[in-house]
């Protein structure tokens, strides 16, 4: 552990301080005095907040000692100077770390392509090995939720600093911060739905273009594969929300679907065009060369003229196969390797690039149907709203499902039925342009009934579908506690229906799967959610399997252990046999898509460690993954105690207020990072239904508390060892990978947890009894793991991000009690600072972007 540390601080640690004392020499104003200030600033913070000192009493005690002159406009001046300065000093941490990526992490260890080769050599299961690569499935799924606080320009910037550093260049180091410096941070306006594709579009062309087919060409070269004979193309599939998730996102429309499917075609077309021009430098020979030059100039035809030279990514590859032919029989097969790898990328990404996935909220189907319903009524076409509302569910659905109509070519004058029937006809001409795999998959938010599933069902068949055959695959998503309890039932309905059961035939007998950890985890605490959803899982599996269905399971994951994420890859590795697991289908949100997919070296090592943890049970047959009945029943009662100490958090009158008036809650809304409304509902006043995960879970780790990384955790604990169970937890965590993951991760949490920013408030007339019984559970919590574990600090066996972690919270430190400065005077104006309000809310806007960029995986 010791030698992990000395290895990190050398490579990082140390390079970063080096690197850090750039930032001095830089030619910008007042530059020499706010770095000079800054380090001060930082060590007053770090001995203050221990002592109990408030953040206010902290700020007017740093001007006093070592700034006494500055005028209050000065001062606020220097505090804004202070948050650019930490928020590159953030940025420059973030590439020092990406620069020294291959020698933190072992890239022929646990998890990665080099160690699986290795045990399958071993042990002899290179046939299980290709048997599950040619049915395994991994999909990333790239979200468009607003947790990306660094723009693609500033995104560009950083990649180029990482090389640099990887170089040992000081003088282009010097060069890059010198435009960090200059570029802006922050957008001055929120991103439309489109710009945000936009955006990930950086990192499919950048990153998933050459890691996916590197891991690929991996594995293929480790078994002795010709990569030309590859047959599974979906061994890594990326799926894309930006465009498509309409859930509560009012500017998601079907022109932003339809150009962003656009932009996806184009963008592939151009990593096609930039290849096959590198390739014609090799491929020079007679025959082949002509071959070559024809594909090239049809390209530049398709992305630069907008003419349609080929139909699908089919075509070119019949004239590359041309090209391949003449290789090995005339010219000795000579770089072949090179034209195969380029097939491979045509046959990997096609036309579409990612599939675009459209998300709606389910109560919005049901008012579709009320519309169009009374638009047919008027014709002569359905029975009336009155009556088909007094129906039963039941029979709602034999009534869709029996319902002919064109309406396809129907104004229901209802905006919303009309731009969802536009939406859905939208798809069929994404397949039409881009591909069937373009756009596949419709999810229904807050799925609560079989209903809801077949409102789409029918709308769809009813728009898109080609005689019986509908290219669509219909996907619940269970999010809270009573969902996940209900799901099985709401499936074995769904089965029963001839229907529909006759449509998943059509889809080769496979029902995807949605289950929401991010909701589910601000519904009911992290232990219950995370043992909710495997218990979902089970039943889905069990009931599915009666029906000769193979669920495939989706996990809406964000970036910390309290919205599913943290070390994901081992949760995925420790399902036993009672959990469907053909596919392993995530979404990759945010920080978790630049910070472990931002580059290929750490997106090819993510995508082994997800792979592997797909493929290696059943091809290996651990029996440590399997949960005895025991184990079980250990895991519910630890549930149900963790799910009762969170509601009563949750429950208590001061939970929504102190969110509302004690966190940075109510000003995420004015970060300009996202185009999705921080609520679903945009009605006065804050109601804990309408809050969504992500500034949920956002607001708690800004203010060091974490409450959903690891609520109630301590008191099951402590519950079950004062029960006879201890030695029970222990042995527990030492044999299940999947216990011991969840503990870990929520050491995570606590490990970026510090009640000591917030001391202050154990003495408030209004939160104080509330702050402390959050305290009390972060102590009790951060003991019992501990003594579960057997662990003498948090976080010792992952000495490196551990040691990442303590780094970053304290370059931050001071942006955090700047926030908690202007916090706490926003909350007592008075007649002498009323006139500073604007400043004090921008500086607790402007302290966002640092805070949760350094925590890469806080929100």
């Amino acid at each position: 552990m010791r030698n992990m540390f000395t290895k990190y601080e050398e490579l990082i640690g140390s390079r970063f301080h080096i690197y850090n004392s750039l930032f001095l020499n830089l030619p910008f104003q007042n530059i020499l005095r706010t770095g000079t200030l800054l380090p001060l600033l930082q060590q007053e913070c770090a001995t203050e907040i221990e002592r109990g000192t408030p953040a206010n009493e902290i700020i007017e005690k740093f001007f006093r000692d070592y700034a006494p002159s500055l005028t209050a406009h000065e001062r606020f001046d220097t505090l804004f100077s202070f948050i650019q300065y930490v928020e590159r000093q953030v940025a420059l941490f973030d590439s020092v770390e990406d620069a020294a990526f291959e020698q933190v992490h072992d890239l022929k260890g646990k998890g990665t392509v080099p160690a699986l080769l290795l045990r399958t050599k071993y042990e002899d299961k290179a046939d299980e090995l290709k048997e599950r690569l040619q049915n395994f499935s991994l999909r990333l799924v790239l979200t468009a939720h607003p947790t990306q606080f660094y723009p693609g320009h500033v995104l560009g910037i950083l990649t180029d600093l990482e090389s640099a550093i990887r170089e040992n260049d000081l003088k282009s180091i010097n060069l890059l911060l010198s435009q960090l410096g200059k570029t802006a941070f922050i957008n001055q306006e929120k991103p439309t739905p489109y710009d945000e594709a936009v955006s990930l579009c950086w990192f499919l062309e950048n990153v998933f273009y050459v890691s996916i087919p590197q891991v690929i060409q991996s594995l293929a070269e480790g078994l002795q594969l010709d990569i030309a004979d590859w047959a599974n193309n979906r061994l890594v599939v990326v799926g894309f929300w930006p465009g498509g998730d309409r859930d509560g996102n009012p500017f998601v429309t079907t022109e932003i679907s339809l150009r962003v499917a656009a932009r996806l075609r184009e963008s592939v077309l151009r990593c096609y065009h930039r290849d096959i021009r590198l390739l014609r430098r090799r491929l020079t020979f007679r025959g082949v060369n002509k071959i070559m030059a024809e594909v090239e100039a049809n390209l530049f035809a398709m992305v630069y003229a907008n003419e349609k030279k080929y139909s699908n990514a089919e075509e070119i590859l019949r004239d590359l196969k041309k090209a391949r032919t003449l290789l090995i029989t005339e010219h000795n097969g000579l770089f072949l390797d090179l034209l195969d790898e380029f097939m491979l990328k045509l046959h990997l990404f096609g036309f579409h690039f990612a599939s675009l996935d459209v998300r709606q909220d389910s109560p919005q189907h049901e008012a579709v149907w009320t519309a169009i319903i009374q638009s047919l009524h008027q014709t002569g076409e359905a029975i009336s709203v009155e009556e088909y509302e007094a129906l039963s569910s039941a029979a709602k659905i034999d009534y869709l499902l029996n319902l002919k109509a064109d309406l396809a070519n129907r104004k229901t004058n209802n905006e919303l039925a009309d731009e969802t029937i536009k939406s859905i006809l939208a798809i069929r001409q994404i397949q039409q342009e881009n591909g069937a795999r373009a756009a596949h998959r419709y999810v229904i938010s807050h799925c609560e009934s079989a209903l809801h599933v077949i409102e789409v069902f029918a709308l769809a068949k009813l728009l898109i579908s080609d005689g019986e055959n509908l290219e669509l695959d219909i996907i619940p998503l269970f999010e809270t506690i009573d969902d996940l309890t209900h799901a099985s039932g709401i499936m074995e309905e769904l089965y029963s229906i001839p229907a529909y059961r006759e449509h998943l035939r059509r889809r080769k007998e496979h029902q995807t799967i949605m289950l929401g950890f991010s909701d589910g985890t601000k519904d009911g605490g992290y232990l219950r959610a995370n043992w909710s959803i495997f218990r979902a899982k089970e039943s889905l599996t069990a009931v599915s399997r009666k029906h000769g269905l193979k669920a495939l399971f989706f996990d809406g994951r964000g970036g910390p252990p309290a919205r599913g994420g943290g070390n994901t890859h081992d949760f995925y590795a420790s399902l036993g046999d009672t959990i469907e697991h053909q596919e392993v289908q995530i979404t990759i949100q945010g920080q978790t898509i630049s910070s472990n997919f931002g580059k290929p070296a750490s997106s090819q090592y993510n995508l082994e460690q997800l792979l592997s943890s797909g493929i290696e049970g059943p091809v290996f047959h651990r029996s440590e993954d399997q949960l005895s009945v025991e184990n079980k029943k250990l895991l519910d009662n630890l549930a149900d105690e963790a799910y009762q100490s969170y509601l009563d958090l949750k429950n208590d009158p001061k939970f929504v207020p102190y969110l509302e008036k004690m966190t940075p809650l109510t000003f995420i809304g004015e970060t300009n990072i996202g185009s999705r409304p921080v609520k679903r509902n945009a009605g006065e006043g804050l109601k804990f239904s309408d809050l969504r995960a992500i500034p949920f879970v956002a607001s708690w780790a800004m203010m060091k508390q974490n409450i959903p990384g690891f609520y109630g955790v301590g008191t099951a604990l402590q519950k079950l060892c004062r029960q006879g169970h201890e030695s029970d937890l222990k042995k527990l965590y030492q044999q299940s990978l999947f216990f011991r993951t969840l503990l870990d991760n929520s050491m995570m949490s606590l490990t970026k947890t510090y009640y000591s920013v917030t001391a202050y408030l154990a003495d408030d007339a209004e939160f104080g009894e509330f702050w402390k019984k959050m305290h009390s559970e972060f102590i009790l919590s951060g003991e019992m793991v501990l003594k579960i574990s057997g662990l003498s600090e948090l976080m010792e066996n992952n000495p490196s991000i551990k040691e990442s972690v303590r780094l970053r919270e304290r370059v931050v430190l001071p942006l955090v009690t700047i926030q908690q400065y202007a916090l706490m005077n926003l909350r007592h104006l008075t007649k002498e600072n009323k006139v500073h309000e604007q400043r004090y809310r921008k500086l607790v806007v402007r302290c966002m972007f640092g805070i949760i960029n350094a925590a890469r995986n806080s929100a």
